[in-house]
């Protein structure tokens, strides 16, 4: 006879274990690997998902009900979904009721997929790449070896620890995640905008050869005038100038060849 949770078998057992866990944590690289626009990640999750399923779902109609529902359109950042990945897998093993797991799957993916781009697009592989390319470019051939070192470690870290997390703390990481997620997001930004000022000043060369003459003095504008006000005075306000246009809605095509023709431009008149 089926029961009020709608499980042919309602019994609850603990099962999962870490090698469960950390199967699905190598599974859930492949998130994206049957990626399609009708149900985004879908079949990736469900492939993630399966090995804690099967042992935790020992009747087939209940294993079917859970398969079908995981193949549900699905998308959020593939380096944060472990943390969804540990949540479901914990209702899942406590038989909670099908419509609450796909209630919270949806709750928590599209939060997660924006904090995910913040923290790694936007800050972590600004700042990792910042760090390899400076040493690249300076001809230390360690440079491409720290960004992938740094990055993967990073990466990889979060994938295990968010796992663990979510499937330890149930139901009432999502109340935390709430709280902190405002934090992380600002923290992100700030962090973010220190490091574009850093990338500025080291990456962007820009500056002029013009001399100012007034009688029998003479005065270099780049070093006695523009770097006396402030040093990467020119970088900066290009930079600003770039996110101006970018702002109004100018496509990043645009703005790089609007970039070639201004250094051409001002090369041939000796501006620049």
């Amino acid at each position: 006879m089926e029961s009020n949770s709608g499980y042919k078998n309602p019994s609850t057992e603990k099962v999962i274990t870490k090698k469960d866990l950390n199967k699905m944590i190598w599974r859930s690289f492949f998130l994206q690997a049957s990626f399609n626009y009708e149900r985004m990640q879908a079949c990736g999750w469900l492939y993630s998902l399966l090995p804690g399923l099967k042992k935790i779902h020992t009747n087939k109609e209940d294993l079917s009900a859970a398969m079908k529902d995981h193949l549900e359109f699905f998308n959020t950042h593939p380096f944060l979904v472990n943390f969804i990945m540990g949540l479901i897998i914990s209702m899942e093993e406590s038989k909670q009721d099908r419509n609450t797991i796909r209630a919270i799957k949806v709750a928590t993916m599209g939060p997660l997929g924006g904090i995910g781009d913040a923290l790694f697009w936007l800050t972590a592989l600004p700042i990792i790449v910042g760090v390899g390319a400076e040493l690249a470019i300076n001809g230390n051939i360690a440079g491409p070896f720290v960004f992938l070192l740094a990055f993967n470690a990073l990466h990889f870290g979060l994938r295990w620890f968010l796992m663990s997390y979510g499937y330890n703390t149930g139901v009432g990481a999502i109340a935390t995640l709430k709280e902190q997620t405002k934090k992380i997001s600002h923290a992100a930004s700030i962090i973010g905008i220190t490091v574009v000022g850093g990338l500025i000043a080291s990456m962007v060369s820009l500056s002029t050869p013009l001399v100012i003459t007034a009688g029998k003095a003479s005065v270099e504008l780049q070093t006695g005038v523009l770097d006396m006000i402030m040093p990467k005075l020119l970088p900066a306000l290009y930079v600003f100038f770039v996110y101006k246009l970018l702002k109004k809605g100018k496509s990043p095509v645009v703005l790089i060849l609007i970039t070639v023709v201004v250094g051409v431009v001002g090369r041939y008149l000796g501006i620049l």
